[in-house]
């Protein structure tokens, strides 16, 4: 006859292998499963060239969130960049956000610059100072055919 506490001893140690590999799965992905500690805010460009969604923000060179979507505002003509921001981090109204490379060929990220105002960005406010990416093809081109 077979020992039952050896059979409950092993059922215990896969069930808590599974939720061990669900708990990294959940982190490694960077998912969040109870509760959002970001807000949400959003930012209009003339050219997003190269920027993709889940792409880095950055202020001081720390990453302080990401890029959640990035759609075409119909009205204005304008890419509008839905960025997810840490709750830690206080935006004001002023905040300046530009479309960076990092390195030669590397990824775009948005990189934001601190301003100095009193008003602060909840979710849903817009960053009304934008600086769009630099096409590297446009200026290459401007140049050869003599228009800079």
């Amino acid at each position: 006859m077979k020992k039952p506490s050896v059979e409950i001893a092993i059922g215990l140690f896969v069930v808590v292998g599974i939720v061990c590999l669900g708990y990294l799965t959940i982190k490694l992905g960077k998912m969040e499963l109870l509760g959002d500690d970001y807000y949400y805010v959003s930012a209009k460009f003339d050219n997003v060239a190269g920027l993709k969604v889940g792409a880095q923000v950055e202020m001081a060179g720390v990453q302080i969130g990401q890029v959640e979507a990035i759609t075409l505002d119909l009205k204005d003509q304008v890419a509008d960049v839905r960025l997810k921001i840490k709750e830690k981090v206080v935006l004001t109204d002023d905040v300046i956000a530009s479309i960076r490379t990092a390195g030669l060929i590397g990824d775009k990220y948005i990189k934001l610059s601190p301003g100095g105002s009193d008003v602060i960005l909840k979710t849903g406010d817009t960053i009304t100072e934008t600086e769009s990416a630099i096409d590297l093809e446009e200026l290459i081109s401007k140049y050869v055919f003599g228009k800079v």
